[in-house]
């Protein structure tokens, strides 16, 4: 390749560093390619990241060849399927990556997004089978899709995508850490606590413990936010703030439960901080005695005005609400200035005698230690403060509206906390350095020469307070809660900063509490809440959300009786706070490779340690609002548990089942085996479990909550389709397992006959010590029809599990167990149903446009719906007729298919115990019977014995099911086993196995030998004669089982085994056939002949 191309690459701006190449590979291009060769050095290409939008198919081509190639663009442009990047044999065209022909694509972030994702479009790489198999043939694209193509990305639906991001984007409003976060958590954590608690606390717990009240809170806060940030910075947040972290954390039953309460909490707080505002502008009004009504109503009725006007603000959009927080903001930065400014202005005899003398080191010393008073002590007083430094959530909780929420809330959250704490510290002990604990107000209390005093700071500095100690006094920290309106330099001022603490408050709990309860309803966790997961305009605002949060805030407010439900309201933030906690811990224990937050500086232990905090916090602050807040949650779990919303966010519980699971198998594998814990483990042959659900229901009832259960699945064929189809049914048939409440494993295999595949999944199936111990196959009731080597691999299976010492266990039902045709049936029929269902659909659509049209419509529609009536009534009755014929025809199969899931009625289950095989033959149904379907039938058990010791048979026989705790109805010696079968049963057999007789002993030698070595799987004389006495037997206890357990629900039946190389194919299946025939469903059962049972305990 000339380097005469290369300025160009290099200069274009947009060149892409990753340059994707058409290549002619036309047969004429040998030549070329070899007289370059040596002329011209090879053209290094730079590659690139940068400029995606740009990101547009770049051409190297050849000296000389431009022509074609823009010939070849232009084309390309006007014809649809004009290139593919499979074709190189048609188009002979391929793409190019690094300069190798090949298909893969580099590495982009647009192959990592989710489907709905709003920030980019998802793009599809080649998959691996594109990768690994040979290029197709004849595959085109889509016109212009060259890029696309190039990228690995599927061209459908990607202009609908983009247009639907663009019109998603249009006027989008995104904020950033300062006016997202930092904002709005300081106004939430700066409440009204600040101006009329904070004074009353440090003069309770003093400045010492005062610290620590809100040192002790800061911690809690700081926890929760180190955790929320590495949750944060593991992946990109969507909308739902606590709720978005919790449930792809912890799963959807955490998330449900706190997601709910959470929402609630914030509207209720709407109410807490209006009726907080509505009480400060009635004590206004009271100080001037201008009260509208009363003191209770004038809260309702200015409440109500409150909430109205800060719901038009919300309602006009997140933009208007942000305004709206910084000028708030702005003013109780001006109300924590004017308060500092206050404590250095001079004071005056009023502020004197109210406790206000400055900065004084008598009044910090006095005011450093407790002086807990009413009963109050340190946790009481931790428990008033405490919410104070909650309010870390509402930056998050709007994470939908944030440009990068990873890096801000983390960011703003931290740096809301450090500024607030140091406001409350500063304030804490600015209030208590200047102002004394009790002062009376009288500007006469001064102390005069020759009076004593009580030794307090107060006296030091001219003033006797010591009144106070007997009656109470109005004045100074422990009395006056406007103290901070008191040391201010402009009193109104604090009035103002408390306004705009509980209208700031109240706007972020309003914003909170609809976007949550949005974000939770979209993930249609409750069933029925979908209704408010509709958003509108530009920002997605959830007006019916702000509805109803405005609904539940009035009729709190109307209530007006919030003392009581503020502490519960308290303890659901701390337990939002304590599962964020939680979440951090759980993830990191999970120890899932998904677990890398960006956020370093945390420890799970530490996490642990926050959550258990947060918990100990909540009974610190009120016993029994905690124990509600737990009761709410774990109802709210077990609902959601029991619901098991359609979710999969890879949660950290998801991840901690894997490592228990792993954890639990490997500490399996460290136990021996031990009879008394013998289960059946079973690998059930019921291809998919569709098609033979009585084969997996009779399995499954002696396995679930008991042992293994795998339904196994060969595929046969070519071995790209069987991989191919193999592959894609995976997920589906484990999902039909789920959904129908099996408790199984589905296994596949692709294979080049039954026997290899069945070969590879009795050595390769289960784990560690849960492998299977026991075949379970249905009974081959084609086997006379079927193929000589179907039959050959039928029984060759029976023998591999023999050779891997497993027991065997073939199941047999009159109808058989394959329902695949009634399947095929009903597919059928569902489609041609949804056919008859658009069909009407197009004509009512039609019949209504024609209606427009005026008279001459009106009869056209009406001859058409006439029409279409009769057209209708007559495919009606014929799918009618179908289904009744295919339902006629079909009805004792599918009866057949679902019989096991039926509870039995009372009635036997016979076994037939002939041979010892290790017991599995007697244990398989004893558990049939303590399963609920079957806990009315009763055992009754025959085995063979002598005629003269038929009652020590017996004795003999209970003695040993005694011993093994196995309780049974009846035992029944059989002492004519042995004895021929009548002529009638004889005959049948020897008509039935006549087909496949070689009858060598009527041919001379040559032809005979010929014969074995053409038809080997046929029953030779020597063979049926060397084992006549056999099939005596299988004859004649065909006969018994007619005369003793043709009544019976279930037979339970030793399995005859088959010496390999000496009993032919054929005729052990006929030996099955007529051990089994004409029978109420049998199980034909042998062990592996090592004890399953035992009598010591």
């Amino acid at each position: 390749m000339s380097m005469n191309n290369a300025p160009n690459v290099f200069s274009d701006p947009n060149a892409n560093r990753f340059q994707v190449n058409i290549i002619n590979e036309g047969h004429d291009n040998n030549e070329t390619a070899q007289e370059d060769v040596g002329s011209d050095p090879p053209h290094y290409e730079e590659t690139s990241f940068t400029d995606e939008t740009q990101n547009r198919l770049r051409i190297s081509y050849r000296p000389g060849k431009k022509e074609l190639y823009d010939n070849f663009l232009q084309n390309a442009e006007k014809t649809e399927a004009s290139l593919h990047p499979y074709d190189t044999h048609t188009k002979m065209y391929y793409l190019q990556t690094f300069g190798h022909n090949t298909m893969d694509p580099v590495p982009k972030i647009d192959y990592y997004r989710n489907t709905g994702s709003i920030s980019g479009n998802k793009l599809n790489r080649p998959s691996l089978l594109e990768i690994h198999e040979q290029l197709a043939k004849n595959i085109a694209v889509s016109t212009g899709s060259v890029e696309r193509v190039a990228n690995g990305e599927s061209s459908a639906g990607d202009e609908t995508a983009a247009s639907k991001e663009e019109e998603n984007k249009a006027g989008f409003v995104k904020f950033g850490w300062v006016k997202g976060v930092l904002v709005r958590c300081m106004l939430n954590i700066w409440g009204v606590m600040l101006f009329i608690r904070l004074s009353w606390i440090v003069g309770q717990a003093g400045i010492g413990l005062g610290i620590i009240v809100i040192a002790l809170s800061v911690v809690v806060t700081t926890l929760t936010c180190i955790s929320m940030s590495a949750i944060c910075t593991n992946g990109v947040v969507r909308g739902g703030g606590a709720y978005y972290l919790i449930s792809r954390s912890l799963g959807p039953e955490f998330g449900g439960s706190i997601g709910l309460i959470f929402a609630f909490a914030n509207a209720v707080a709407v109410a807490m901080y209006v009726v907080g505002f509505a009480e400060t502008v009635v004590e206004l009004l009271k100080e001037s005695d201008t009260l509208i009504v009363d003191e209770s109503n004038d809260i309702r009725i200015i409440g109500t005005i409150t909430v109205v006007c800060l719901l038009g603000i919300t309602a006009a959009g997140m933009e208007w609400e942000a305004k709206a927080q910084v000028f708030l903001l702005f003013v109780l930065l001006i109300a924590i200035a004017n308060f500092f400014i206050g404590t250095v202005i001079p004071t005056n005899t009023e502020k004197k005698a109210r406790g206000f003398f400055n900065y004084q080191a008598s009044i910090f010393a006095e005011n450093f230690g407790p002086d807990f008073r009413s009963g109050e002590g340190f946790f009481s007083v931790f428990a008033i403060f405490f919410p104070a430094a909650t309010g870390i959530l509402a930056g998050a909780n709007i994470s939908g509206d944030l440009k990068d929420p990873q890096s801000a809330i983390p960011q703003g959250t931290m740096l809301a906390i450090v500024i607030t704490t140091i406001a409350y510290i500063a304030v804490a002990i600015c209030a208590a350095s200047c102002v004394v604990r009790d002062a009376t107000g009288n500007i006469n209390d001064t102390i005069v020469p020759g009076m004593s005093c009580n030794g307090s700071s107060a006296c030091g500095l001219g003033y006797d307070f010591s009144r106070c100690a007997s009656q109470p006094c109005d004045y100074g920290l422990m009395n006056n809660f406007q103290v901070m309106s008191m040391v201010s330099g402009f009193g109104p001022l604090i009035t103002a900063g408390i306004f705009s603490a509980t209208l700031s408050s109240a706007l972020a709990s309003l914003v909170s509490a609809p976007k949550v309860f949005q974000a939770l309803c979209k993930d249609n966790v409750y069933k029925g809440l979908e209704f408010f997961a509709k958003g509108y305009g530009k920002n997605n605002e959830p007006i019916r959300g702000y509805v109803l949060t405005f609904v539940i805030a009035m009729a709190f407010i109307l209530i007006a009786e919030l003392n009581t439900i503020a502490p519960i309201i308290s303890n659901f933030f701390l337990a939002s706070y304590a599962l964020i906690n939680f979440s951090c811990f759980h993830a990191s224990y999970a120890k899932s490779p998904g677990w890398r937050p960006a956020f370093r500086y945390y420890n799970m232990w530490v996490s642990l340690f926050g959550a258990l905090l947060c918990c100990g916090v909540m009974f610190v602050i009120n016993w029994w609002a905690a124990l509600i807040t737990y009761a709410i949650e774990l109802f709210l779990y077990i609902y959601v548990t029991y619901k098991k919303p359609e979710v999969n966010w890879g949660s950290s519980t998801q991840a901690l089942y894997f490592v228990n699971a792993l954890d639990s198998a490997l500490a399996l594998t460290t136990v021996e085996d031990h009879v008394k814990n013998f289960r059946p483990q079973c690998i059930a042959l019921t291809g998919a479990p569709m098609i033979r659900p009585a084969l997996l229901d009779i399995t499954h009832t002696f396995t679930k909550n008991n042992g293994l259960c795998i339904c196994c699945e060969v595929f046969m064929g070519p071995r790209k389709l069987c991989v191919k189809e193999m592959n894609s049914g995976m997920e589906k048939k484990q999902a039909w397992l789920t959904k129908n409440k099996r408790k199984a494993f589905y296994a596949a295999v692709a294979a080049d006959s039954f026997r290899d595949g069945v070969k590879s999944l009795l050595q390769a199936s289960g784990l560690g010590r849960m492998k299977p111990n026991t075949l379970v196959i249905g009974f081959k009731k084609d086997w006379r029809s079927a193929p000589a080597t179907q039959i050959e691999n039928y029984v060759g299976v029976i023998h591999d599990a023999f050779d891997f010492e497993l027991g065997v266990i073939i199941v047999r039902i009159s109808q058989g167990f394959d329902i695949s045709q009634v399947l095929q049936v009903q597919e059928e029929l569902e489609r041609l149903e949804q056919e008859r269902l658009a069909l009407e659909a197009t004509i009512k659509e039609n019949e209504f446009e024609e209606g427009k049209r005026g008279i001459c419509g009106f009869f056209k529609k009406a001859s058409t719906l006439n029409i279409s009536k009769h057209e209708t009534k007559k495919e009606s009755t014929i799918n009618t007729m179908q289904s009744m014929h295919v339902g006629e025809f079909n009805q004792k199969l599918l009866e057949a298919s679902t019989q096991f899931k039926k509870k039995q009625g009372k009635g036997t289950i016979d076994i037939w115990w002939l041979f010892d095989d290790g017991g599995l033959t007697i244990l398989i149904p004893y558990i049939l019977t303590i399963r609920k379907k079957w806990r009315n039938c009763k055992l009754r058990i025959f085995t063979g014995g002598k005629v003269n010791r038929i009652e020590e048979e017996k004795l003999v026989m209970a003695s040993l099911l005694s011993k093994f705790r196995i309780k049974f109805a009846d035992i029944n010696i059989i002492c004519d086993i042995n004895i021929k079968p009548n002529k009638e049963s004889w005959k049948f057999f020897e008509e039935m196995i006549e087909p496949y007789r070689l009858h060598e002993s009527c041919k001379d030698i040559t032809t005979a030998e010929k014969l074995k070595r053409e038809t080997p799987w046929k029953i030779t004389d020597a063979e049926l004669e060397a084992f006549k006495e056999k099939s005596f037997r299988q004859v004649r206890l065909n006969e018994l089982l007619q005369e003793h357990s043709r009544a019976a629900n279930i037979i339970v039946l030793s399995l005859p085994v088959a010496r390999k190389g000496a009993v032919s194919d054929y005729l052990y299946l006929a030996w099955l056939e007529i051990l089994s025939k004409n029978l109420p469903p049998v199980l034909m059962v042998r062990g592996n002949h090592k004890n399953v049972l035992t009598f010591y305990s």
